[in-house]
Parts: C-alpha cells; sequence; structure tokens
C-alpha cells in the first residue's frame, strides 16, 4: 500500500534538515523573490538549496521548489532565467500559482513536474481538470475545499495528484488573496511579502456625519479587537477520516517561516499519526499532546470536514499569539554531544527530550546528568551545567552561546522542554 505523504515547510537549510530528521517524506521551499515566502526565501542560497536537495536524495526523500509568486511583466525575463537556473538544481517538482508561469515551467524545464498551488483555489472537477490538461502532476488544494469534493475530483480524475493543508498558519483572505498589507506597508502578499497585518489588534470606530458623533467599539477593553485573526489549523485529529478517504496523496504543514522547534514536532507528529494509521492504532491525544506544545493562535479543524457556514470557531477574537504547554530550554548541537540554552536552565531541571522517532539514547548517571524513562517519555536531569571551555555554571540563560557538555550523545538537533506552567505537560494515556 503506498503511504500518503508528509510534506514539510523548509524555511532554512537547517530546518530542512530537521524536518526530515523527524520524519518528513518531503519538503518545499524556495530561493528569492519568486518564492511566495521572501522572509525565508532569503534563507537560501542557491548553493544551500542545492546542498538541501542533495541532502534530501541521499536519504530517498524530496524537495518540492516553490516559484509560486504572482510575476509582473517587468519581471518575466528574470523569472525565466529563475526556471532554468533552479531546474538545473534538480528539484523532485515546482510549485507554481498561474496559468502563464505552468507553461513557461513546462516549456522551460519540460521534465520537471509541476504542482499548482493553493493560490489557484481550486476546489472542483472542471478546475482540476483544466490545469491538469495543462500539464500540472498536481493539485494542491484550496484550503477551502471539502472532503466530499477532493473524493469528487480522485474519482474524475484517478492519476491526479491531491495534496491538502492539515497544519499551519490560516489566511484571513480567501486562499491568500489578500491586500491589506499592500494597502498599509507596501508590502504585497501574493508576491512573497505579507507582513501579516491580520494579526495586528485594531481600534474601530463608529461615526455619525450628521453630528460629528464617534464612537470607539473595542471586544475587550485592554485586550484588543482582533477582527481578522484566524486561528491556526490543526487536523491531527481528523487523519484517520482523512486517510480512509483514499483521495490524498500528500498532507501539508505550513510554516517556513516558523521555528527549528515547530519543524521538528509538527513533522514528528503527523509522522507518528500517519504511522499510527497503516498500523491500527491511531491515536489522537499522541499526537495533539505534541501540537498543543507549539505556540500558537488557537486551533480549528477548519473547513476539510466541516462546511464554512457550520463552523464558528475559526478566528482568534482575543489574542494573537498564545503559549504552547511547554517552553523549549534548549537543542542539543550537530555533533550530538553538547547542549545549546534556550531557555533558563538550572541543575536538576527536569528536561523532556524531543528527538526523531526510532533513536536510541543511553539511560546514564554519571557526573553530568542523568537521563531516564517514564510513562514513555524520556527526560534528562544535569548535575552540572559544564562548558566546553570548563566553566560550570549555576543556572544558564537564553542567550548565553556556551555548548554544555551532555552526559550522554543525543541524536542532532534533539530539542528539550519544561512547561510552560506547572499544571500544563500532561503526558497522553
Amino acid at each position: 500500500m503506498k503511504k500518503v505523504e508528509l510534506l514539510s515547510p523548509a524555511g532554512t537549510l537547517e530546518k530542512l534538515k530537521i524536518a526530515f530528521d523527524f520524519g518528513a517524506d518531503a519538503v518545499y521551499g524556495g530561493v528569492s523573490h519568486f518564492s511566495l515566502r521572501i522572509r525565508s526565501g532569503k534563507e537560501f542560497s542557491f548553493e544551500d538549496f542545492e546542498e538541501g536537495i542533495k541532502y534530501a536524495h541521499e536519504r530517498g526523500k524530496k524537495v518540492y521548489a516553490t516559484i509560486n509568486g504572482f510575476p509582473f511583466n517587468s519581471q518575466l525575463s528574470l523569472l525565466k532565467k529563475h526556471i532554468v537556473k533552479m531546474g538545473a538544481l534538480k528539484p523532485d517538482a515546482f510549485i507554481v500559482a498561474t496559468p502563464g508561469v505552468l507553461k513557461l515551467c513546462h516549456d522551460l524545464v519540460p521534465d520537471m513536474p509541476l504542482h499548482l498551488s493553493t493560490q489557484a483555489n481550486v476546489m472542483n472537477v472542471l478546475d482540476a481538470q483544466i490545469y491538469h490538461e495543462m500539464g500540472a502532476t498536481r493539485i494542491i488544494t484550496a484550503r477551502e475545499i471539502s472532503l466530499k469534493d477532493l473524493k469528487a475530483i480522485r474519482a474524475e480524475l484517478p492519476d491526479l495528484e491531491l495534496e491538502v493543508f492539515v497544519h499551519g498558519s490560516m489566511c484571513f483572505a480567501y486562499s491568500g488573496r489578500c491586500l491589506i498589507s499592500t494597502l498599509q506597508s507596501g508590502r504585497v502578499p501574493n508576491r512573497g511579502s505579507c507582513a501579516n497585518d491580520c494579526r495586528f489588534e485594531y481600534e474601530m470606530y463608529a461615526a455619525n456625519p450628521e453630528t460629528g458623533t464617534l464612537f470607539k467599539l473595542e471586544e475587550e477593553p485592554g485586550v484588543g479587537t482582533y477582527i481578522m485573526n484566524s486561528k491556526d489549523l490543526n487536523l491531527a485529529s481528523h487523519m484517520q477520516e482523512i486517510l480512509d478517504s483514499g483521495a490524498v496523496d500528500s498532507i501539508k504543514i505550513e510554516g517556513r517561516t516558523k521555528t527549528a522547534y515547530y519543524a521538528a514536532v509538527t513533522a514528528k507528529a503527523y509522522r507518528m499519526a500517519i504511522d499510527d494509521y497503516y498500523a491500527g492504532r491511531y491515536n489522537e491525544a499522541k499526537y495533539q499532546y505534541e501540537l498543543q506544545s507549539l505556540q500558537n493562535r488557537g486551533y480549528t479543524d477548519a473547513y476539510l470536514v466541516s462546511r464554512p457556514f457550520e463552523k464558528h470557531d475559526t478566528q482568534s477574537l482575543d489574542f494573537s499569539m498564545q503559549l504552547g504547554t511547554h517552553q523549549v530550554s534548549g537543542v542539543v548541537t550537530p555533533e550530538g554531544t553538547h547542549f545549546l540554552c534556550k531557555f533558563k536552565t538550572e541543575p536538576q531541571d527536569e528536561l523532556e527530550a524531543v528527538f526523531p522517532l526510532g533513536s536510541e539514547v543511553a539511560l546514564v548517571d554519571n557526573e553530568f546528568g542523568t537521563t531516564y524513562e517514564r510513562d514513555g517519555k524520556f527526560y534528562l536531569k544535569f548535575k552540572q551545567l559544564k562548558a566546553e571551555n570548563g566553566k560550570v555554571y549555576e543556572a544558564i540563560h537564553s542567550g548565553n552561546t556556551n555548548a554544555i557538555v551532555l552526559p550522554t550523545p543525543f541524536p542532532a538537533f534533539t530539542f528539550f522542554r519544561v512547561p510552560s506552567h506547572p499544571q500544563m505537560g500532561t503526558n497522553p494515556n
């Protein structure tokens, strides 16, 4: 049986490697302003992107290159050069958003598989068929599509691959067609430079032009008025029905501008969900335990399994971002031998380890610390915080760049975390 693909974001070369190490089958990312994420695109040079592709292919994984911006006429000559240059790096597919760019990619790099971006807003069989006939081998469907409509497209076009978003930030506008950022700061969302203006709090007023009366409208004084702030998508509790449908070839995680911890945890959570589904041991509490540890705007299951008019919980009205159940306290160096601090850490703090599935770490008790298991989780307690230069600290804080000796080697980029609040972080049964 062919398993559904797990597709993760790759905002940097490090995040690309982390996503693969924690379970992703493929990643997507881009170079330069022809991607819809200028900020993350700047993190990738052509050399880094090529190294990421090599890293993927050595492990039997895939990299999809994003060329999904909406170009102006003045950019077309540069776009052609960019397409040829990206094709020479040998990614596994291009992600494009418009019919013109789709044809251009097909003409310039004819052997490259082409994935149609969610920005194209495909929600029905007719549109899917047209783009398929134009050369799209995969459709990344609109975020507003239903599972029922996905099944209809699969029945009509069995050779067309279908990809759906299952986790990450949700756009206030229909499939990202937003001009608010353009209006306020000149940053054009559909050319890759969205300023996330929908996440701001706004002051609203009701004016009577005849009397000159002005009333301020607030959702909650002192908190803010978040009239455009969407909750984050989280479909981990619905993976059973999504995979039961047989209509989905790839599940996609949003987040090229998110943290390395986000890349690791989302890949691990959905990797467990996929593997457990095929093994017949699906346990949504286990996946949500991981995902709830992330900072988020509140979670929603959005529209894939429910119709839009049935949903009244997709907007976060009283905050822009909230802490997750856990705080990242540190990360293991690429060599696996040292700890880099991300949050205040003291000897005897209990640090929960988050490492790739299938990893093996020794249980030890030595001068540097102890490692142990409890309730299916792996923990570390330092006995002393000793740096590479021999200095011993009573405590280390975020920003301290001294690498601390671990009591035993851990997988590269293992994360350590502590509950954000004492009552948080309870393990699922």
